[in-house]
């Protein structure tokens, strides 16, 4: 089959995920024959940097050698078994690892994707006050700019328009409450906001007796366009919620395992979520697989005989599944052995002065921020170029590079494990698709 034909069969049948599919009679999408590392390898043979880790996923690149043997292994036993009524050695070791993230985490709930984790979360802190007797405890709060997952509980707490308007007649709403934003660690925000907390800790006093839980996203808010948050304002604000008994919920499914140059990025302040919630590097999106992560005092609630009807009983067919498990357990172990981690931060090095190098070479540029192995910068909006983002996006596709902007935030978002040459070719490329266009 040649790509022309691949191309009418996906415009008949495929209808792509956050897209506009009328897009797609101009521009086709990519056809991949293949990939491996940091690339994509297209039908035709050229190959593509994948600069955004296939929607922030592949932490450890393509076709890693050491999963697919943790996935041909597992194969060799069993590919999946329910986990309501069965167990194994697998997922007790994996379970056992992610208790080991933070130490007053005690037990994992297992789903396939982030929204999934996200809604576990939320129920399971809304049961809780069902279980406790506090019934005025019904209410959620979240950031503005915040983005949750798609599913009805994940996008209520999410805050973004573009993916929630059309629905709000059945989501639940939310206080959504003002971030301080940060460019980087050295911004003098990212230790004190005191100048700003007090007005902030006004408006939070009305919710103090409703409120169930407060959700973040721990760092950086990705969808938003890679917005990086005050460490001391998330610690003051969960400083706020543990002494008015509101749960925290961190929603980790972007910065978890090593994005942020920690293996959460809760791990840049003090805080001690109740919940935390992981997916997309867990397995370096190899197959689904999310968990949300929990402290034993929420886990004995649910804790009593049958009779009580106390459990939580929420569901997902592939709960714990063992080929996902395989591939989430030998990634922790690369993570640690390889201490990437550490590498995530001397990416971000490289990356903000390639980025730096770019704004001011092409003055297309501003507002630049970053943190571990993400950087990111806003184009300079014009209106002589409508879809600025975009534009660039098929540019830097006929050049090498897989970049996807959020709007007209460019970023970049590569494998931990990505190699330093590659960087200075995305560089290249990504300073020529903006001059392409600018002209």
């Amino acid at each position: 089959m040649n790509n022309q034909e691949i191309d009418s069969k996906d415009t008949q049948f495929v209808w792509h995920p956050c897209s506009q599919m009328k897009d797609h009679e101009l521009y086709k999408p990519l056809v991949i024959n293949r990939a491996y590392e940091s690339y994509l390898e297209l039908f035709n043979g050229i190959k593509i940097i994948d600069a955004i880790s296939s929607w922030w996923c592949k932490s450890l690149g393509h076709n890693h050698p050491r999963l697919k043997n943790a996935l041909l292994k597992q194969l060799d036993q069993f590919e999946h078994v329910d986990l309501g009524n069965t167990t194994n050695d697998l997922i007790n070791t994996l379970s056992k690892k992610l208790t080991q993230l933070m130490p007053h985490l005690g037990k994992v709930f297992y789903a396939s994707d982030g929204s999934s984790a996200v809604e576990i979360a939320l129920k399971m802190s809304l049961h809780v006050r069902v279980l406790e007797g506090k019934t005025k405890k019904t209410l959620f709060l979240a950031l503005k700019n915040s983005y949750h997952g798609e599913t009805v509980g994940a996008l209520s707490v999410s805050d973004l328009s573009l993916y929630r308007s059309p629905y709000e007649s059945v989501l639940f709403k939310p206080p959504f409450i003002e971030a301080v934003y940060v460019q980087n660690t050295d911004d003098p925000l990212w230790n004190d906001v005191s100048i700003l907390w007090s007005k902030i800790e006004k408006n939070l006093d009305q919710y103090i007796d409703s409120t169930t839980a407060l959700i973040i996203e721990p760092i950086v808010q990705g969808a938003a366009g890679m917005l990086i948050i005050s460490k001391d304002f998330l610690e003051k604000l969960a400083a706020w919620a543990k002494s008015h008994d509101i749960h925290i919920i961190a929603d980790e499914i972007m910065t978890g395992i090593g994005r942020t140059g920690k293996m959460l990025a809760c791990e840049h302040t003090n805080i001690q979520p109740d919940f935390v919630c992981v997916s997309k590097g867990l397995t370096s999106g190899w197959l689904p697989l999310s968990a949300v992560i929990t402290t034993d005092t929420i886990y004995q609630h649910f804790y009593d005989d049958y009779e009580t009807g106390k459990a939580f009983l929420h569901s997902h067919t592939h709960s714990g599944n063992a080929l996902a498990a395989s591939v989430a357990l030998a990634t922790l172990q690369i993570v640690e052995e390889q201490g990437l981690c550490n590498r995530a931060n001397h990416l971000q090095k490289i990356m903000m002065n390639y980025m730096t190098d770019i704004a001011n070479q092409t003055d297309k540029l501003h507002n630049l921020r970053g943190i571990g192995a993400i950087v990111a910068a806003d184009l300079i909006e014009t209106p002589e170029i409508p879809r600025y983002g975009f534009k660039v996006f098929q540019e830097a596709i006929k050049r090498g590079a897989l970049l996807r902007p959020l709007d007209n935030t460019l970023y970049w978002f590569p494998p931990l494990n990505i190699e330093e040459d590659v960087l200075y070719d995305l560089k290249i490329i990504t300073y020529e698709a903006i001059q392409a266009i600018a002209k």
